[in-house]
């Protein structure tokens, strides 16, 4: 008997090439409120929610971070995000991956932790329509990665065991998350960080990016 599974994706930097939009974003933001933290840093932080984020800076800056000043930071970050929304890409293969899933019948779902009015970029420069598949953003679970919220919410969107289902994410928030929820977590190098920091997250996979992933996609559970 065949196990029926699905895949469940990440967005930024793992079908879309925004990490770095990501960490430029956050630096306006965060410069706009008086706070200096090297780039480097914030990229270490994207794809870990919002509050998890701040909880960091918190302790890296020592400066408080209120809920008003939390509130402002997102939404100077949203802002900044959507006016370098033009420079944002698909990763090669990410849109012939998700048609190769669609004409294989096998299920597929987006889980980010952004919210949707930073999601919405990516999706329109993704070229797919939401409404075709559940698309899971922090706006609708309780927690954000590394917890395991976000990929619980889309397995049961899709109708599927959480564990029988392929994380397919860029960071080690997200390998995090899917050991977590028991689900298997799929590597790319696509968004900044290193192969072995993905293997030691979690991983039991890693390829370079989506085209890499579908050229291997019989070793992940997917058949050509």
């Amino acid at each position: 008997m065949r196990i029926e599974h699905a895949f469940l994706f990440d967005l930024d930097g793992t079908l879309v090439d925004s990490v770095y939009q990501h960490v430029l974003a956050w630096k306006e933001a965060l410069e706009a409120e008086s706070i200096e933290l090297s780039i480097w840093r914030i990229h270490r932080k994207i794809g870990m929610s919002g509050g998890l984020f701040t909880n960091q800076l918190l302790r890296e800056t020592g400066i408080e971070i209120t809920d008003e000043k939390n509130e402002r930071l997102r939404q100077l970050h949203a802002a900044a995000y959507r006016r370098l929304g033009a420079q944002i890409k698909p990763l090669p293969g990410a849109s012939e991956l998700l048609q190769w899933l669609s004409s294989e019948n096998i299920p597929y779902a987006i889980a980010t932790s952004g919210r949707m009015e930073t999601a919405a970029v990516n999706l329109a420069a993704l070229g797919v329509d939401p409404g075709s598949f559940p698309v899971i953003t922090r706006d609708q679970v309780k927690y954000a990665k590394p917890d395991p919220d976000l990929f619980v919410a889309a397995a049961e969107a899709l109708g599927v065991a959480i564990e029988k289902s392929i994380v397919v994410g860029d960071s080690i928030w997200d390998m995090l998350a899917a050991t977590r929820c028991r689900a298997l977590g799929v590597g790319l190098l696509s968004g900044g960080y290193g192969r072995e920091e993905l293997r030691d997250a979690g991983a039991i996979r890693v390829y370079e990016d989506p085209a890499d992933l579908l050229y291997h996609i019989d070793e992940v559970g997917g058949r050509r």
